[in-house]
């Protein structure tokens, strides 16, 4: 990967996106980014923003001219509380986007294209899932749809790779959280909800199921690192997971946040009755590490304590 190539990032100027642009820059890449929905955050002399549709075909051609290496970070992530039908909507987007990119990129010479999995994809296990795992079982029921779409994206990544001469690069992230994350209400998952609403002072402090859940919560600013070192990486159709690499119960998130947000003497109520998805999730990120030398870097409290003041500074008191 060269100085001179161009590196298109669509979804640039989205919350994954943007970070890997900031990571690709820091490097001394020249990056184009596709600016659709969200304005742009990022001024730098290397970066070019094009705007476009990616779900339009000429949007599509067109922002690939020149470019030699595509980060495919546009897309929607689905939240179980908007209910089926939505999740319906946001899952044949991501589809149809993909599509999109995979076809413009064959037909304009791209090399390399890095498309990003979801540790949704996996079964339900009760260790920390390996890579070779994805196929041994269905995804978790809770995750049916968005779990079964993200396998697929790598099936359609595996198909061009056989057909062209294109190397496509699947990573598989676990949760992500940090700065520019999204804190709407009605669609932010468990990290910025959390913040939100310790913020808000709410009280009692409700928590939806029994607060025994274990995740893995990767700050963004890892996953933009990892994914710029998967770049450099020349094996296609090989995924990577990439995580924290250890496991935190819900209730000590909890506690957590409602420290860094001043709140800590709230009631919290966990409500079992209410939905929640897979009991534990957690990846191996062995061959993170071996593959890529990836080691997570920013510790979870510390990544909270950011994301709640960067939450203060840019949308606390307005609506998100």
């Amino acid at each position: 990967m060269g100085t001179d190539d161009i590196i298109l990032v669509t979804g640039g100027t989205g919350f994954v996106g943007s970070h890997i642009v900031e990571q690709l820059l820091q490097g001394g890449a020249r990056v184009r980014s596709v600016v659709h929905l969200r304005n742009p955050c990022i001024r730098h002399p290397q970066l070019e923003y094009m705007p476009g549709d990616l779900n339009m075909e000429t949007d599509c051609a067109r922002v690939m001219q020149g470019v030699r290496t595509v980060v495919h970070a546009a897309g929607t992530v689905g939240a179980v509380s908007l209910g089926p039908q939505a999740m319906l909507d946001g899952i044949t987007l991501n589809l149809l986007l993909t599509m999109r990119v995979l076809r413009a990129s064959w037909a304009a010479g791209v090399k390399k294209v890095l498309l990003f999995g979801s540790s949704t994809a996996y079964p339900d296990v009760d260790h920390p899932v390996r890579e070779t795992e994805l196929w041994d079982a269905p995804p978790h029921s809770s995750y049916f749809g968005y779990g079964w779409m993200r396998r697929y994206v790598e099936l359609l990544g595996e198909y061009v790779a056989r057909q062209s001469d294109i190397t496509i690069l699947f990573l598989r992230p676990t949760a992500v959280y940090g700065p520019r994350d999204n804190f709407n209400p009605a669609t932010c998952h468990v990290i910025p909800a959390l913040i939100r609403r310790a913020l808000a002072k709410e009280n009692p402090f409700v928590v939806w199921g029994t607060g025994d859940e274990v995740r893995d919560f990767l700050h963004v600013h890892d996953l933009a690192r990892g994914a710029v070192l998967m770049l450099g990486k020349s094996t296609g159709c090989d995924p990577v997971n990439i995580g924290y690499g250890k496991g935190v119960r819900i209730r000590e998130l909890v506690e957590m946040v409602l420290a860094m947000a001043g709140h800590d003497q709230a009631k919290v109520v966990f409500d079992a009755c209410r939905p929640t998805a897979i009991p534990q999730r957690l990846v191996d990120i062995t061959k993170a590490r071996r593959l890529l030398g990836f080691e997570p870097a920013i510790a979870l409290d510390a990544g909270i304590r950011e994301t709640v003041a960067w939450y203060r500074r840019n949308i606390d008191g307005r609506e998100p």
